[in-house]
């Protein structure tokens, strides 16, 4: 596993997410303190994740899973890019998705290596409730449309719409944490899936 064996100054691996976002990170973080407790990764004895705030490449509220996904690789490329020395660069895009007269909400992580590896992970598909919808439809960003309706701030660096829409039983870093799992599954068994 070249990728990982490769990885920073003795076994020390270096995973950059492209966002600032407090959530983002801590997902990131999350999953990957339990990677390295559960020797997941051979090789790999210390993870360090932080974020580094750069575009996405797509709009500020992306619609559909192929706009989102887009969203997601910038970020995750973008961080890389900009991080000398990371050995991963991950994006994770929240968006929307217009089915059958509904809109949900749905989410992305991306995550790249410097071999040129890609792997995605989606989830977070949940309805919104009308009054969302209609601040979506007068322009309105998601996370906006929360803190409107909520009377919060800011509501995208906590629990975000899930956590609000679900009274708490979710939160978006808990979402996150799945979507960043199922993106990095390809990373745990490369041979398996065959990367370069």
């Amino acid at each position: 596993m070249a990728t990982v064996q490769e990885a920073g100054a003795k076994g020390h691996l270096l995973m950059v997410v492209g966002s600032k976002n407090p959530v983002k990170i801590g997902a990131a973080q999350a999953v990957m303190q339990r990677v390295v407790a559960q020797e997941l990764l051979p090789g790999v004895t210390a993870a360090t994740v932080r974020g580094v705030e750069v575009a996405s490449g797509v709009s500020d509220q992306p619609v559909g899973d192929e706009e989102t996904r887009r969203g997601a690789l910038g970020r995750a490329q973008a961080a890389l890019q900009a991080t000398p020395g990371a050995d991963y660069g991950v994006g994770l895009e929240g968006g929307i998705l217009k089915l059958e007269g509904e809109i949900f909400t749905c989410a992305w992580c991306v995550i790249v290596d410097r071999r040129g590896n890609i792997s995605s992970g989606s989830g977070l598909v949940m309805p919104l409730p009308p009054p969302i919808v209609r601040d979506l439809e007068a322009g309105y960003e998601l996370g906006d449309a929360t803190d409107r309706l909520f009377a919060v701030k800011n509501s995208k660096h906590a629990g975000g719409a899930l956590g609000y829409l679900s009274k708490g039983l979710r939160s978006r870093q808990d979402a996150y944490e799945s979507i960043f799992t199922y993106a990095l599954a390809r990373f745990l068994d490369p041979e398996l899936y065959e990367l370069i």
